[in-house]
């Protein structure tokens, strides 16, 4: 042939880094040192989107395209992934042609052998599998054959094969069966080949294109599978095989009779292909009626997309495979989820190739679903934890065990034989959460007969929750989720304010809300959480974030991550799905504004419990009105009592419960105890009785302390830094819902003959009686203008409620303008103010208090 036949093959099936034609000496290893089947490193993606760099950099050979699912994978893996078996034995074939023709045909001396193994060059230029028969592969093989003397290092050696060869310048072969054996596997079978008859030029330099269809046969199964399963298992170093022919040999029309050949050739696994590289262009779950018995199942439609690099063309038909997942650990057998059939694939050179496989879940086994050995996670679990991590999870393919009936048994048996790993990509379920509310807020604190780590030992949350998700669209069957759990993180601007436990299973219900025009499909869900513990284990943050709530504009954003798990129902069943990694937002709306002043206490029912000489412990009922949209149960709660600074007493409240709106008969204890706060808290409280009983706007602030919630000591601390001032509740004459004041005294009548005066005296006092132990008192008319003084020395009781004084001596003025007009209102009344100094005791407990009157209403009598 001459140099120009070569040009008929100008796309070399190898070729070199740099284009050139990769030379092929059937003595050596070098004609696979790029091999036929390859595969780059890069990432796995899934986005719906054709990657450029795939086609750039595409790593998979045309007959293993579809990857987890498709044909040409499987007949890959069926022989190092199968199609390697027509492969290989198309190099041997041709190995052994470039070689053995030209060393029997001369019956030469060791000079013409050696120049004829070194001078071969063959170059692949395609290889395509023109059909599957009962019994293997009719594979077609186009290369191209010279010999090269240049290539050889000696020169007698050059010389010699360079006239030899002129001489007999063509070599004929009759049809040859060729064997191909692995001498590291107890010399098992690895094929058969029938090549029909040849004719080569074997002048230097002179081309022989050849293109012939050779009949494979597959050998040993268990062997190919031997081979397969140590090559993925990457413990295949190296693989080495070792063919044999009986070569019939002529040279034009002169036989040269028959020789026995043999040849043995190497291959590197790290020079094997690696799987190919494939996008998952669409990925559809739907129900679908299960084939022959009525029920429903899970459907799985998938598209996959690689770019075959290579001029290799197959044709493969309908597969059947099984999808199997990992057990508990990795000597444990996989287990069975779906069977899957791939539509035929056509695989085309330099172009992309498309298979498209449909699946089926029938129901999942109870393998899967079972907890693993010392852990509360199943397979499953442990497979969706991979799954929602964006990592590849690994699913397991097989051939099916009950192939299709068009299906040859070799073929079904080879890919039944072969269990291949392929990677499932993952996917983020980032930014999922549309909308998270709670709803009917309720607030409690830690029980004060808790142990410090008992769960009551820590604030609870109850509420509803409101989710509104959205679903992958891939995801077009109903769901239902009926329980949810979750141990759950709690952030406040990037800082760990607590842990929320949900520990128990919650009932929730979902419904789902079909995709419409400019809106994506979406889940809600609702569940109610009733005294979730809230673990704060930064109480500095829990300070930032009250204050915010009570004086802030603004909802407060917590963040929070969580491990959830959920109870759900599908067509497959009640599943259990754990560890589900989810994050989502908690806003908390601030309270309304002048909240504080709006709680509008109001205190009845007062008794007193305890005096001594300095302190007075009472219990009241309390009524406010919550304007806040939150409740709250108070276990336990103390709070000091501050006034201009100095400590004045302390609240405590058990047992209490906060609803929406009014609030009455709340029961609240306090201890009045200035002393506390040593000379300075004594005047400080003095005066703080003074103006309250006067009917001056009194305020008090509420700080919490260290104690003020048991268990949480730094919890209280921190609360300490916020300061709640509130006015002094008005008081209530017992007896009387409409009349509320905080004057002491009510009214008076003054005898203008007799000198003495009785006032109406109110106490808010119940069940205690109050004395008045002396009294030195002054009253004025128009503020300035003294009317009269009244010094009593004698002790005389206040009981509860309104009460009469016993007449008390005056002192009238009688030169002031008071005095004039007190006269000229005889039989009359008039408006007087008074200021005064009293003695008062209450059971062991006495105080010195001053009080400023003003418009009392006086009735003037004879």
């Amino acid at each position: 042939m001459s140099d120009s036949a070569s040009g008929r093959a100008s796309s070399p099936l190898l070729a070199g880094q740099d284009g050139s034609k990769a030379s092929i000496q059937p003595s050596e290893i070098s004609f696979e040192s790029t091999p036929l089947l390859s595969s780059t490193g890069s990432n796995v993606r899934y986005d719906g989107r054709e990657d450029e760099s795939v086609r750039s950099d595409a790593t998979s050979i045309a007959a293993s395209v579809r990857s987890r699912h498709t044909d040409a994978s499987s007949i890959k893996s069926s022989t190092k992934k199968s199609s390697r078996l027509p492969s290989i034995i198309a190099m041997v074939i041709l190995a052994l042609f470039s070689t053995g023709i030209i060393i029997v045909a001369f019956f030469a001396p060791a000079a013409v052998e050696e120049y004829a193994k070194e001078a071969a060059v063959l170059e692949p230029t395609s290889l395509s599998l023109e059909s599957i028969t009962s019994n293997g592969v009719r594979a077609r093989i186009q290369a191209v054959f010279k010999l090269d003397g240049t290539r050889v290092r000696n020169d007698h050696v050059r010389s010699a094969g360079r006239a030899a060869t002129w001489m007999v310048r063509q070599l004929g072969t009759g049809e040859t069966n060729i064997t191909v054996y692995l001498p590291e596997y107890d010399n098992i079978l690895l094929g058969t080949a029938s090549v029909p008859p040849l004719v080569i030029d074997i002048v230097d330099g002179h081309s022989t294109v050849i293109d012939f269809v050779a009949e494979l046969v597959p050998g040993d199964a268990n062997g190919i599978r031997t081979i397969a399963n140590d090559w993925l298992d990457g413990r295949l170093e190296l693989l080495r095989i070792h063919a044999k022919a009986d070569v019939h040999l002529k040279s034009g029309i002169i036989p040269l009779g028959t020789h026995a050949i043999s040849e043995s050739l190497t291959f590197e696994a790290k020079k094997l292909s690696d799987l190919p590289q494939y996008n998952i262009t669409r990925l559809n779950f739907l129900e679908v009626p299960i084939p022959g018995d009525g029920n429903r199942g899970m459907g799985a439609e998938v598209s996959l997309t690689a770019f075959n690099k290579y001029p290799v063309s197959i044709d493969v038909p309908k597969l059947g495979f099984e999808i199997l997942v990992s057990g508990c650990s990795p000597s444990d057998p996989y287990i069975l989820v779906a069977d899957a059939v791939t539509e035929p694939v056509a695989v085309r050179p330099m172009s992309d190739v498309v298979a498209e496989v449909n699946g089926l879940i029938r129901g999942l086994p109870e393998l899967l679903l079972q907890a693993c050995p010392n852990s509360d996670s199943s397979p499953l679990d442990l497979l969706l934890k991979q799954y929602l991590d964006s990592e590849a999870a690994t699913v397991f393919v097989r051939g099916a065990e009950q192939p299709r009936a068009d299906m040859p048994g070799w073929l079904a048996k080879i890919l039944a034989s072969i269990t291949l790993p392929v990677p499932f990509p993952g996917r983020s379920f980032d930014n999922l959460v549309r909308n998270f509310s709670v709803a009917d807020v309720r607030f409690t604190l830690p029980s004060p007969l808790a142990d410090p780590d008992d769960p009551d030992a820590n604030p609870k949350v109850s509420g509803v929750i409101k989710v509104l998700a959205a679903l992958p669209s891939e995801m077009n069957f109903d769901i239902n989720v009926t329980d949810i759990r979750a141990t759950a993180d709690v952030f406040y601007q990037s800082n760990k304010l607590g842990e929320l436990d949900l520990q128990d299973w919650l009932k929730a219900n979902s419904t789902r809300l079909d995709a419409k025009e400019g809106r994506e499909a979406l889940l809600k869900i609702q569940s109610r959480i009733e005294d979730a513990p809230l673990n704060v284990t930064d109480s500095d943050v829990l300070t930032d974030v009250v204050q915010m709530l009570l004086f802030g504009d603004e909802q407060v954003i917590l963040d929070i991550k969580a491990d959830v798990g959920v109870k759900v129902l599908t067509v497959l069943g009640a599943l259990t799905l754990k560890g589900i990694p989810a994050e989502g937002q908690f806003p908390v709306k601030p309270l309304p504004r002048n909240s504080l002043t709006e709680l509008e206490p109001r205190i009845g029912n007062i008794t007193i419990l305890e005096t001594t000489p300095g302190s007075i412990r009472l219990e009241a009922l309390v009524n406010v009105t919550n304007p806040t949209p939150y409740t709250a149960h108070i276990p336990s709660i103390n709070i000091h009592v501050i006034s201009n600074g100095s400590l004045v007493g302390e609240a405590l409240a058990e047992d209490l419960d906060i609803g929406l709106g009014n609030n009455t008969n709340l029961k609240v204890s306090a201890l009045w105890n200035p002393s506390r706060g040593g000379d300075k808290g004594i005047q400080t409280g003095r005066d703080l009785l003074s103006e309250y009983i006067s009917g001056f706007n009194t305020t008090v602030t509420l700080r919490s302390h260290r104690g003020s919630i048991p268990y949480l000591p730094e919890v209280g601390h921190a609360l300490s830094r916020l300061n709640l001032t509130v006015a002094a509740p008005r008081l209530r004459i017992p007896g009387d819902d409409d009349n509320e004041q905080s004057h002491f005294i009510k009214d008076a009548t003054f005898h203008v003959f007799s000198s003495t005066a009785t006032f109406t005296l109110f106490s808010p006092l119940e069940h205690n009686t109050l004395y008045l132990e002396r009294v030195n008192a002054t009253a004025y008319y128009n503020h300035t203008d003294p009317v009269g003084r009244i010094e009593y020395g004698l002790p005389f009781a206040c009981p509860p409620g309104a009460s009469q004084t016993p007449k008390l001596p005056v002192e009238w003025s009688l030169d002031s303008v008071g005095y004039e007009k007190l006269r000229k209102a005889l039989g009359g009344q008039m408006k007087l103010d008074a200021e005064a100094v009293v003695g008062v005791r209450l059971g062991a407990w006495k105080e010195t208090l001053w009080y400023i009157g003003k418009g009392i209403g006086a009735k003037i009598r004879v």
